[in-house]
């Protein structure tokens, strides 16, 4: 295992730890409990705040997100584990600034189950929450069962969104709304080039072959829907894109966001290709891009390998994208 770190079973608190030391002026512990992650100004009375959580191993997915026009705070769990129930009422109590709480996750079980008894907590202590699922990954579930389908990087714009709506002063069903229509109208497909190796057991997420790629699999290595020789940047775009595409059945004359990103062990040099190519076919069919973010913003650890993921744009959602927002791993002036 070729790993920098101390002792596997402390690795998620010595990295929590090493982020608050990092950035002291912009997050801090909730409380005792080192797995409770919040603005340094939480809780901001008379605005809604905003709950994300998971599993640890996708820097800056979850707690990367925790700043000015983003999320309040965040509930952080082992490597690809859930945070308790208990860890994300903490984080609950600590944001609640009397205006509500908005629970923005990724609909994986363990995450689903561990949220919900957190509401139910947080309504004995007349907190009012509300629930958002990233689901946005379009090869784990067809169209017409896109409920069920897992949250991956596409989760970033409904942050950006939802986090620029609470901070505007929008109520906690406005800004839900926020949250659920930028979902709507979010679409992601990923390519995975190599597994990760998990800290714990030293053992690989999956088998991949050298000069294999896997289309479709998810940021816990969930199986994907090709598996094939490695192909070139263009032709990947080519499989990735179209997909999306139909998905939020865009045609010419749309605007979109566009955020290219990597799984952890893939250059950005790499991940420019890949725009280069999603920029051409997207002009050639009349589609502009309105925003634009490449770089890593939801990973796996060490995978190789990368995600794409389009935001069909209206006036609304670009003016949301374009809002301020600040965090130790994201900044939109």
């Amino acid at each position: 295992m070729r790993k920098i770190i101390n002792d596997p079973d402390r690795f998620v608190d010595e990295m929590i730890e090493g982020i608050v030391l990092a950035h002291p002026e912009k997050v801090r512990l909730a409380s005792t409990d080192p797995r409770v992650l919040v603005r340094t100004d939480a809780p901001v009375k008379g605005k809604v705040g905003i709950v994300t959580g998971g599993g640890s191993g996708h820097l800056p997915l979850f707690k990367g997100y925790v700043g000015a026009g983003l999320c309040s705070g965040v509930a952080i769990g082992n490597v690809f584990s859930s945070p308790s129930s208990r860890q994300c009422f903490e984080a609950t109590k600590a944001v609640d600034g009397g205006a509500g709480v908005l629970y923005l996750f990724g609909n994986y079980g363990g995450d689903v189950l561990n949220f919900g008894l957190a509401a139910d907590l947080a309504e004995f202590d007349d907190i009012e929450t509300r629930t958002v699922l990233g689901r946005d990954d379009v090869a784990s579930q067809p169209k017409e069962r896109s409920a069920d389908r897992r949250g991956v990087a596409g989760i970033f714009f409904a942050f950006k969104g939802a986090g620029a709506a609470a901070e505007r002063g929008d109520s906690l069903e406005e800004v839900a709304t926020v949250a659920e229509d930028i979902i709507e109208n979010t679409a992601t497909m990923g390519i995975g080039l190599s597994p990760t190796i998990l800290p714990t057991t030293a053992k690989p997420s999956f088998e991949l072959p050298d000069g294999e790629m896997e289309i479709g699999i998810g940021i816990h290595g969930e199986p994907g829907i090709h598996r094939g020789p490695l192909e070139t940047a263009d032709q990947i775009v080519d499989r990735l894109l179209p997909p999306l595409i139909a998905d939020l059945s865009l045609s010419s004359g749309d605007s979109v966001a566009v955020l290219v990103n990597g799984l952890g062990a893939t250059p950005l040099e790499e991940l420019y290709l890949l725009y280069r190519r999603v920029h051409q076919l997207l002009s050639e069919q009349n589609i502009s891009i309105e925003k634009r973010y490449i770089g890593e913003y939801a990973t796996s650890l060490e995978m190789a390998g990368a995600s794409l993921s389009l935001l069909k744009l209206n006036d609304a959602r670009k003016a949301l994208l374009d809002a301020p927002a600040d965090s130790p791993f994201f900044k939109e002036a």
